[in-house]
């Protein structure tokens, strides 16, 4: 499924946008597994779609607050210096036996290759953000990895009366060296969600590129 963005930003862009206006840009964002009111929020403009080369001139210049929506274990890798954070998904604590049967599933197919914890929907989402940015017409940036949970997010804020909306494109996945001005942990943003097994052959994949490159 793709998004068709068509954009105007009111904060500079760090590269000049290809297109007849000033200030316009098409881009095409294919997004997997979110359908319904998010994609439409994004599509009519309501949720101002915001990727991550233009992010530093939308919070330095266009006034938003980065929201890090991602869980604490991705957000503890690599993390953008002064921005707030409140999980969307939090780790489901419950052993009940249906539910570690269910985690037992989850670490076979997902958590074994990707380090990712068998979640759940955090309850308080919307009322942690509230503490946080009480007034809703604030302008808020909100940021996870890929972009597929931030979208959710955006559409729980917009639903309770948050008017000021960003969506990080793509997430920071997409995001590259100095687009972020200030990083924080031991991985780069792009590699944030990636664990378990990926992360090995990840880490051996750069290693051979070295080798290569000094060869």
């Amino acid at each position: 499924m793709e998004i068709q963005l068509i954009r105007s930003h009111p904060f500079p862009l760090k590269q000049p946008p290809i297109s007849s206006h000033p200030h316009q840009r098409t881009t095409t964002v294919k997004v997997h597994g979110v359908s319904g009111t998010p994609q439409k929020l994004i599509q009519s403009g309501t949720v101002v779609a915001i990727f991550p080369k233009d992010a530093a001139a939308a919070i330095n210049d266009g006034g938003y607050k980065l929201l890090d929506i991602r869980p604490e274990w991705e957000r503890e890798k690599a993390r953008v210096s002064g921005s707030m954070h409140v999980p969307l998904f939090v780790q489901d604590m419950d052993n009940s036996p249906i539910t570690l049967l269910k985690k037992w599933v989850h670490f076979g197919y997902i958590g074994l290759w990707t380090g990712q914890y068998f979640t759940e929907m955090n309850p308080n989402f919307v009322d942690q953000v509230e503490k946080m940015v009480p007034d809703k017409s604030t302008k808020v940036l909100v940021a996870c990895g890929e972009g597929l949970r931030s979208m959710m997010a955006t559409s729980r804020l917009y639903k309770n009366g948050y008017t000021n909306l960003g969506w990080l494109a793509g997430g920071f996945n997409r995001a590259v060296e100095g687009d972020f001005s200030e990083v924080e942990g031991p991985e780069k943003l792009q590699y944030a969600t990636i664990g378990g097994a990926s992360y090995f052959f990840l880490k051996l994949l750069f290693l051979l590129q070295a080798v290569g490159k000094n060869e």
